[in-house]
């Protein structure tokens, strides 16, 4: 038993360490959010209360950009819900890994699922063969959630003395970068991510930036069209 409990911290460990150099990008993402989300007159709890319900930073950000105009309801219900929609195919991709698991893992492992945990755990599961390796998830998982809390709060908190000539909208495009380039190993990866790059660039000035939803959706039809023989 005390082997086993030993082995479980050592890939919790790992799994935390691994995602640490992505946090690099994550840190000033986190802050972004909580800036403009002040700047159109959130309190500290909204802000913080937003980053424990909902912890999705691309969502977040959009949210607060369509709150910014006013947007209706309905559609910021419905822009975050088609900007996270990439989630399922990380849930179908991970689930073969995780069934066995009791139904409290799930739905732990499922609240952590984020582009950049799903990025480290997806590649920790491909390459070794371990009974704990959810534990190495949850690792990678709560190192991410615990950063973008607390870049959230200090993001609220020093927000306002941070000089508006210091641009942070560089943070997002480098985490996802940092994210994409490991990935993109095969036919399939490579012609996705060329054919969403592109539709970004030329829907770049579509209504309520639905020309990156359109992008991603048309690149990921692409890839899969080039995996028929």
């Amino acid at each position: 038993m005390a082997i086993n409990g030993s082995e479980k911290l050592n890939k919790f460990i790992i799994g935390f360490r691994d995602e640490m150099p992505i946090l690099i990008g994550v840190f000033p993402f986190g802050m972004l959010y909580a800036i403009l989300a002040r700047g159109i007159g959130l309190s500290s709890i909204e802000v913080q209360a937003m980053s424990l319900f909902v912890f999705a930073g691309s969502s977040q950000l959009m949210l607060i950009q369509l709150a910014e105009l006013k947007s209706p309801i309905l559609m910021m219900i419905m822009t975050g819900f088609i900007i996270n929609l990439r989630h399922i195919l990380y849930s179908a991709s991970i689930s073969p890994y995780t069934k066995k698991l009791s139904s409290i893992w799930k739905y732990s492992l499922s609240y952590l699922l984020t582009d950049e945990a799903y990025a480290v755990a997806i590649s920790n599961y491909s390459k070794n063969k371990n009974d704990y390796n959810h534990w190495y998830f949850l690792g990678a998982g709560i190192a991410l959630w615990s950063t973008w809390q607390l870049s959230t709060m200090i993001g609220f908190l020093v927000g306002s003395r941070i000089p508006e000539n210091w641009s942070l909208n560089f943070t997002l495009p480098l985490t996802f970068i940092a994210l994409l380039v490991p990935m993109v190993k095969d036919r399939p990866g490579i012609i996705a991510a060329l054919v969403s790059g592109f539709l970004a660039l030329v829907t770049i000035g579509a209504p309520y930036n639905l020309g990156l939803i359109v992008a991603s959706l048309i690149g990921i039809i692409a890839g899969l069209w080039s995996e028929k023989p």
